[in-house]
């Protein structure tokens, strides 16, 4: 028997809900190949700044720091806007991605073959396939830079040392070998320096990588050709903030936001999972949010930081198999197309059925 420890973030909005599904699946996984996942919740975010009046408490960042990785929904909410910047639920998250030192995002974006359809594209644009990594530095950049305000301007820095783009590099660098040896690094290098720096140590640190194809693109150029042309891309490399847009905007190419998951490692095997959208308040408690892409995120913490290569392959044959069967939630059902329409915790089951 195998024993893993995890800390679980349900977080705010539908956070709860999706990650209460996520771990009935991943139950199931421990009683189908005999492991066992301790769980230990952790508050983080609007729900911690109500219980402890701080987005989060050191005590509930060793949890996480205790753990062999972490499953978290989702944070922030209009009921906490007005709370001072300092201490908004993002923040918590924030800190949590510093203090873990998960400086690589991984966010693979590919359309299901049975979800095509549901991709805003037209088909000539997605007939091939899109089946894309997004490699995102995550601890750095603007989100961490200096910031302030006045009362007539503010200021938001971007910041980048040459480490930290060297293992963030070196991420990219390694997925392109493992995958189809092409690697696409987005910056703004015609504007800022940053984005100078950012280049020149990517073709620097292209001399180790011979066998990878290297190109470069601003930002603006990439987002027209990810929805002209998405087919074309296989890992793509880029900043923070940047990442943070284009990896939203692979999810309306491949049909919802609720069906991409991530994974935010770094020098450990230990990692933070989470599916890629935020905390939807307009739609908690309702039973309708699409838990796939928190399921897909508990698959890759599987594989990635527990080795588990077999059980995270059989979770995502179970998914597919659910949407052969047209088993549909809100955001990716379409009428006239014998789709089945069911809430969060139904397709949580039908997800556990076919395992």
């Amino acid at each position: 028997m195998s024993n893993y420890n995890i800390a679980v973030i349900k977080g705010d909005g539908i956070g709860p809900e999706i990650v209460d599904a996520g771990i009935k699946v991943l139950n199931k996984i421990a009683q189908k190949y005999n492991h066992e996942f301790n769980y230990e919740e952790v508050y983080m975010g609007g729900c911690a700044i109500d219980k402890f009046g701080e987005p989060l408490p050191d005590t509930e960042l060793q949890k996480c720091l205790n753990s062999d990785s972490i499953i978290f929904g989702a944070v922030g909410g209009s009921k906490w806007d007005n709370v001072e910047s300092s201490k908004r639920p993002e923040k918590g998250l924030l800190k949590l991605r510093k203090e873990l030192e998960v400086y690589a995002n991984l966010r693979p974006a590919k359309i299901i073959p049975v979800l095509q359809k549901a991709s805003p594209l037209k088909f000539d644009n997605i007939k091939q396939g899109v089946d894309i990594m997004v490699v995102r530095e995550l601890t750095g950049g603007i989100y961490f830079g200096e910031r302030g305000r006045t009362n007539n301007d503010a200021f938001d820095v971007e910041k980048y040392s040459i480490e930290e783009i060297k293992r963030i590099t070196k991420t990219g660098f390694e997925m392109a070998n493992m995958r189809n040896k092409k690697l696409t690094s987005v910056d703004k290098a015609n504007v800022l320096e940053t984005s100078r720096l950012w280049r020149k140590t990517i073709e620097e640190m292209a001399k180790d990588y011979p066998d990878v194809e290297v190109e470069h693109m601003y930002v603006d150029n990439m987002a027209m050709q990810l929805v002209s042309n998405p087919s074309k891309y296989d890992v793509v490399l880029t900043s923070n903030m940047f990442g943070d847009i284009l990896s939203d905007l692979l999810a309306a190419v491949c049909g919802s936001i609720g069906i991409l998951a991530s994974a935010s490692v770094g020098k450990t095997k230990r990692g933070l999972y989470e599916p890629i959208h935020g905390s939807a308040p307009d739609i908690a408690g309702k039973n309708i949010a699409n838990p796939i892409a928190t399921i897909t995120s508990i698959a890759m913490m599987l594989e990635i930081s527990f080795g588990l290569e077999t059980e995270a392959k059989d979770i995502e044959r179970a998914i597919e198999k659910v949407l052969e069967k047209g088993y549909r939630t809100q955001d990716i059902y379409e009428e006239n197309e014998n789709q089945i329409k069911i809430g969060t915790k139904e397709m949580a089951m039908k997800i556990i059925e076919e395992l």
